[in-house]
């Protein structure tokens, strides 16, 4: 499978969403052809090529067509851009920049924002050789997915919890909230449902895969310095393959904040909003599949299986250096540090919110039949994650934890019972000892060419530089 072959990945496990419904047929098969057949019944008058930046946000380049085949040349051929802008610290030189952002049909949708009827569509980055941008996240990712299910045959979904504050100025009518009390209220105790629902609606009608939404456990009552009251929600999405979870991770938030700008709210994803109350995680449900199958859960004689041991060995030996893309801020630090379910030691367990591994319940049928894949919970990213450079590093860790070979030793001494207190290996609390860990598995990262020569290093250079005393 190639890096740019998208047909596994990006296709038939989304929901039907606009576009399907107006081409007639699956996204796979969606061509430049089709979306300009579209673009011209509903009076389509912008392109959109949306993309991944090395910062983690959604880059945009707009074009106004002027034709038909303008229109499907730039859905064809794509266009250049400035890769040293976009992914600085990365090793491209603003001498030799030019990178083309090449489009991918099968993520198509209409803009729900835009003043004027606009078409979006996510691209892939090339370099000037035409082959896949090594530096490009999206790029790193998809090797990352690639690598391991081509040496292991095993396929790695994930999904993401997207939590998020929504803040407004509080008025008389704000009379129910409590600090930390919010966990599935719904209206009139919380303010930010309509627009929850509102999100949910929007991303399936964008092709985006959701599972459910409910409001969180933060609430943050205004202090008279700024008025500002804060509740906490949660987007969980759908299970998809590690690059798609990605990005759906990353349009989840961008519509998130285009909606509170449309209500006149603000929106963080900050890992803490004020000191003291619960953070915003970003944790990660982890599926390995072969032939189909989810294998993240316990078999019939109630023991993991090989596949299940792997993902979770490797992230217990790889977790502190994941940091360096899954806690990217100091408040990272702040939201580990102070508890409030949030993971601060080495351990994996079933059911335990305190590890940093965790396999959660699954819903079952009277007759004890499944209703969900079993997942393997990853807790330690927040909210300023850059998901494509994590996932990417969550398939290498599997490979890494494949490869241990004292796997059941590292197993039995990192696994905590639901009640147990942790006594295991601290998480690191500050950048440097981000980096320190990373360094030890600098290496492993870079296997075959995953995260290409010098990117790492940079990143080291960067949490090296970043004051502890920021935190």
């Amino acid at each position: 499978m190639s890096v740019l072959d998208s047909s596994r990945s990006s296709t038939e496990y989304l929901p039907g969403g606009r576009l399907k419904r107006l081409i007639g047929k699956p996204r796979s098969s969606w061509t430049p052809e089709d979306l300009a057949m579209v673009a011209r019944n509903q009076g389509v008058k912008t392109i959109s090529l949306m993309h991944i930046g090395g910062d983690g946000w959604l880059k945009t380049l707009d074009f106004a067509p002027r034709s038909d085949d303008h229109f499907e040349d730039i859905l064809s051929g794509g266009e250049r851009a400035d890769g040293s802008s976009l992914f600085p610290h990365s090793g491209i030189e603003a001498g030799a920049s030019d990178v083309v952002l090449r489009p991918r049909p099968a993520t198509a949708f209409l803009d729900p924002f835009a003043p004027h009827p606009t078409l979006s569509v996510l691209c892939h980055h090339l370099g000037r050789d035409t082959r896949a941008l090594p530096q490009s996240p999206d790029t790193i990712v998809r090797r990352a997915y690639e690598r391991l299910t081509q040496q292991t045959d095993v396929e790695l979904w994930g999904l993401g919890e997207v939590e998020y504050f929504l803040g407004k100025e509080a008025d008389e009518r704000d009379i129910y909230g409590a600090d930390d009390r919010g966990y599935h209220a719904t209206a009139p105790f919380v303010f930010g449902e309509e627009l929850r629902r509102e999100a949910m609606a929007v991303l399936v009608d964008m092709g985006v895969p959701v599972k459910y939404g409910h409001s969180e456990v933060g609430y943050v009552e205004p202090e008279e310095t700024d008025g500002i009251i804060w509740e906490q929600h949660e987007i969980e999405l759908d299970l998809a393959p590690l690059p798609d979870a990605a990005e759906a991770v990353v349009l989840t938030q961008w519509v998130l904040r285009n909606l509170a700008h449309r209500n006149g709210m603000r929106c963080s994803l900050d890992p803490i909003v004020r000191r003291g109350h619960a953070g915003s995680g970003l944790h990660f449900h982890l599926s390995p599949l072969r032939d189909g199958r989810h294998l993240g859960g316990e078999g019939e004689d109630g023991e993991l299986g090989p596949e299940a041991h792997w993902l979770i060995g490797g992230l217990a030996r790889m977790g502190g250096a994941l940091m360096a893309f899954g806690n990217r801020e100091a408040g990272s630090f702040v939201r580990l540090l102070q508890g409030k379910e949030a993971p601060n030691t080495i351990t994996w367990g079933r059911y335990n919110r305190h590890a940093l591994i965790r396999l959660p319940i699954q819903a079952r049928t009277e007759d004890g039949r499944t209703v969900t894949p079993p997942t393997i919970e990853f807790r330690l990213p927040d909210g300023s994650c850059h998901p494509h450079l994590l996932l990417a590093g969550v398939a290498q860790a599997m490979m890494l934890g494949r490869e241990t070979e004292d796997l059941e030793g590292l197993l039995a001494s990192t696994e905590v019972s639901s009640g147990d207190g942790n006594e295991a290996v601290p998480v690191p609390t500050d950048f440097h000892q981000v980096a320190e860990a990373l360094r030890k598995v600098q290496s492993f990262l870079e296997e075959d060419g995953i995260f290409p020569p010098g990117f790492l290093d940079r990143t080291l250079e960067r949490l090296e530089e970043t004051p502890s005393e920021m935190v």
